[in-house]
Parts: C-alpha cells; sequence; structure tokens
C-alpha cells in the first residue's frame, strides 16, 4: 500500500525557554505541519506558540495521546493515508525515546509511511556527554523499580553488568522521587561506583556531576523536583 503522509518526530527544549536549543531545521517544518500527535496538549500549544508568535493555533488538528489508552491509532493511519505531514511532540527532548512516540513510530512503518527523526536536544546523550563515564559502552534502562525488593536487586544487578562490561547504565526517575533515588544508589552501590548525576540539562541552572559514591556520601545534592538523569560506572 503507497502512502504519501509522512511522520515527523521533533524535539522540543529540555529546559523551560531554551529555544535556542532547537535546529533550525526544527521551525521549517512546524510552520509546515497542521496535524499533530501530542503528549500534553497544552504544553505543545504554548511551544508552538513560543517557536511561531504569529501561527493561528486553532488552524491546527491535534490529538492527545492517552496516559492509559494510548494514541488514537485510527486517526493516525487516517492523516497518513490522506497524505499529510504529522507531526510528534513529546512534553520534552525526543520523541520515541522513553514516551509514546515509539508507538506512533511503529505504525507508520507497519503501513509504509515515512518516518522523519528531527535533530534536537536529547538528555540521555547531552548527560551521556558531560559525564566522562564509557560513551561506547552503555545502555539506557528507563525507570527503575519503585519498591523493594525489585529496586534495590536493580540497583545492585545493574552496578554488576557495569562493572563484567565496562558498560555506563543510564536511568530516569519521576522528579519528586529524585533524592529517594540517589539515596538509595548510595546505599546499595559500591564506594568505587562512579556515579553522574545531570540535574536540568540546558537550563541556566543545570546542575551536571560525576562523583565516586563514597565522595557523593559527603555531601548528597538535595535535587528536588527538577528533571534529571542518572548514570553509573562501576
Amino acid at each position: 500500500m503507497q502512502t504519501t503522509g509522512s511522520l515527523y518526530l521533533i524535539p522540543i527544549p529540555i529546559a523551560d525557554a531554551a529555544l535556542y536549543t532547537l535546529p533550525e531545521e526544527i521551525s521549517t517544518h512546524t510552520l509546515q505541519i497542521q496535524h499533530y500527535f501530542v503528549e500534553n496538549l497544552r504544553t505543545a500549544r504554548r511551544f508552538l506558540k513560543s517557536l511561531h508568535p504569529s501561527i493561528i493555533i486553532d488552524n491546527l488538528s491535534f490529538s492527545e495521546i492517552d496516559k492509559h489508552e494510548g494514541a488514537d491509532i485510527s486517526l493516525l493511519k487516517r492523516w497518513l493515508k490522506e497524505g499529510h505531514k504529522v507531526g510528534v511532540l513529546s512534553e520534552a527532548g525526543c520523541p520515541g525515546i522513553a514516551d509514546p512516540g515509539a508507538e506512533l513510530a511503529k505504525v507508520a512503518h507497519s503501513i509504509d509511511a515515512s518516518v522523519v527523526p528531527l535533530t534536537g536536544p536529547n538528555s540521555l546523550i547531552l548527560a551521556l556527554m558531560a559525564s566522562g563515564l564509557n560513551g561506547q559502552k552503555f545502555c539506557f534502562n528507563g525507570y527503575l523499580p519503585v519498591k523493594d525488593p525489585e529496586r534495590s536487586q536493580t540497583i545492585k544487578a545493574l552496578e554488576v553488568l557495569s562493572r563484567k562490561e565496562n558498560q555506563t547504565q543510564l536511568f530516569i526517575e519521576t522528579p519528586y522521587r529524585n533524592d529517594a533515588l540517589i539515596a538509595d544508589l548510595l546505599k546499595h552501590c559500591q564506594d568505587s561506583t562512579r556515579l553522574c548525576i545531570a540535574k536540568n540539562i540546558s537550563a541556566p541552572d543545570a546542575y551536571i556531576k560525576t562523583k565516586t559514591v563514597a565522595d557523593w556520601k559527603k555531601d548528597i545534592p538535595v535535587l528536588g523536583k527538577a528533571p534529571a538523569v542518572f548514570l553509573l560506572l562501576a
């Protein structure tokens, strides 16, 4: 089945008001796209308006991805089969990386529609770049289990794997649980393991530090509810 539509995966700033982190192609493509799947309607509308102050938002079509039911797949297929350029907007960063955008890309491929990833900020890669840890062998593990014993077992297993494979382990956490995660990492990891904490990447108050667990224990940071990436290398 031939289709003429394309799915555009559109990065948006990681930090508030950080439009300077976006390449020109984002501005160019968003002027041409009138159909969007978005993780958060309010965030998406505000982003497009900040990027193009003269844009008429009401002329655009939006479908919000339901947190429980997922995206309206039938609508996505219809828009693509009608030949539209369809944009995907996460709340922050790159669609398809630890968010619902991956499912939309999967559907687009299934009907032979083009999938176009656009260049933009990605907190995982930026954190890895700045960490000083192994950037040649690494693994992103998403969110760790919330409760013990699964949580502590996972932390210990990731540390063992990191040491065995010389592989940097990356993970994220719901912001309000950041400080609890730091406490658990310091409790369950060996003192010699290096831990990078990368908070508010690309914001004026960005905080990216790598220390051994032993050194972190001497000066434990308080992250609060700021978005963060955690990396360890044993």
